[in-house]
């Protein structure tokens, strides 16, 4: 039943303080409600907690946590470790998503379950508002070129078989090395052929 596809949106966030409310808001406006976010705090030392704390007191639904600083797919994986949602949605804490976003992911995955991953179209915000154009995905093309960008959603169970993200790579890359991992080449994709994520721009 719908009311027990449990979405979790896990939100790392190292001294991106500034852009955390704006990130927080547009799960909050979710025309989904099944959600859970999890605020994952990789050390940072500026306002970080002190804004999510603000959050959680808002909506139950928002949880904190606090880590000593490993990197963003330290961050991810433990965040994930502790989401009970069926679904993961990864969130930058400086990125957005549209309010219709889960809803229609999860429609998609329940009307196919063959499903391993969802995404949509993209535009930039911030220093540039444009859409980003990204090439039609096919497994042979993204063993070359990454087009899926990092929020997409997926299945918890999915992530834990392939032992999820990879803490070696620190410096990028570690949501291509994700994808190839947990599509191969017959893993089924779906794009929402709608712009549901922003990817913010920096000046």
């Amino acid at each position: 039943m719908m009311s027990k596809l449990l979405v979790s949106i896990i939100v790392p966030c190292f001294n991106q303080g500034q852009y955390l409310g704006e990130t927080l808001q547009s799960v909050l406006d979710q025309t989904y409600s099944n959600w859970e976010c999890l605020i994952v705090n990789d050390g940072s030392n500026d306002n970080t907690e002190e804004i999510a704390k603000k959050w959680c007191a808002l909506d139950s639904r928002f949880s904190y946590y606090n880590k000593e600083n490993g990197g963003l797919s330290s961050a991810r994986n433990f965040g994930i470790s502790k989401a009970s949602g069926i679904y993961i949605l990864p969130l930058d804490s400086d990125d957005k998503i549209e309010c219709t976003y889960l809803q229609k992911a999860i429609k998609a995955f329940k009307e196919d379950n063959e499903l391993k991953l969802v995404y949509c179209r993209v535009s930039y915000f911030g220093a540039k508002e444009i859409e980003w154009v990204l090439d039609p995905y096919s497994f042979n093309e993204l063993l070359i070129n990454n087009m899926i960008f990092c929020s997409a959603v997926f299945k918890k169970e999915d992530f834990i078989k392939i032992k999820g993200y990879s803490e070696n790579l620190k410096f990028g890359l570690e949501d291509w090395d994700l994808w190839i991992r947990l599509l191969n080449p017959n893993g089924k994709v779906f794009k929402i052929p709608e712009i549901l994520f922003f990817y913010r721009k920096h000046y």
